[in-house]
C-alpha cells in the first residue's frame, strides 16, 4: 500500500463560487500512476467545501439558491460581533457542506457516476486561492 500527499490549487471568485475540479484531479491520480484505492480531497479554511454534483448551469443555481435559503447572507450571525468581517453566513454555509470528500477509484479511474462532478464552493465573501490537499492511498 502506497500512500501520495499532493496539492491541487484553486482560484475562485468566492461568493458561493461552485468550480469544478474533477479533471484535476483525475490528472493528478492519473500522474501518480495508482491503480486501486482511495482519493481524499480536503480544503483547508473554515468558509467552503467540498462535495459532488452534476455540474450544470440548472443545478448550480439550484445549490446557490438553496444555502440561500439555508443560510441567508443578510441573517443575523453571532461571528459578526467578534469579526465584523461580514462571512458569517459563509462560516455557516461551509460547515453544512464539510471539508472533505473521499473518491474510491479502480485501474486508475475515479469511480464517479456518469452525471457526477467533484466541486469545491468557495463560500467566502471575497476571491481566494485555495490549496486542496490530496491524500492518495492504494496501489
Amino acid at each position: 500500500m502506497t500512500i501520495i500527499n499532493d496539492t491541487v490549487r484553486v482560484d475562485s471568485r468566492g461568493n458561493s463560487d461552485i468550480i469544478d475540479i474533477t479533471e484535476r484531479v483525475a490528472m493528478l491520480l492519473s500522474r501518480h500512476k495508482l491503480k486501486t484505492g482511495q482519493l481524499l480531497l480536503f480544503v483547508p479554511g473554515s468558509t467552503a467545501g467540498l462535495t459532488t454534483i452534476e455540474y450544470e448551469p440548472g443545478l448550480k443555481q439550484d445549490f446557490s439558491a438553496m444555502m440561500e435559503r439555508i443560510g441567508p447572507r443578510a441573517a443575523h450571525y453571532h461571528h459578526e460581533e467578534t469579526w465584523n468581517d461580514g462571512n458569517g453566513h459563509s462560516h455557516v454555509r461551509a460547515s453544512l457542506l464539510g471539508p472533505s470528500v473521499t473518491i474510491p477509484f479502480n485501474e486508475g479511474r475515479l469511480l464517479l457516476g456518469t452525471w457526477q462532478q467533484v466541486v469545491l464552493v468557495d463560500f467566502d465573501t471575497r476571491p481566494r486561492s485555495r490549496a486542496i490537499a490530496v491524500q492518495i492511498l492504494g496501489e
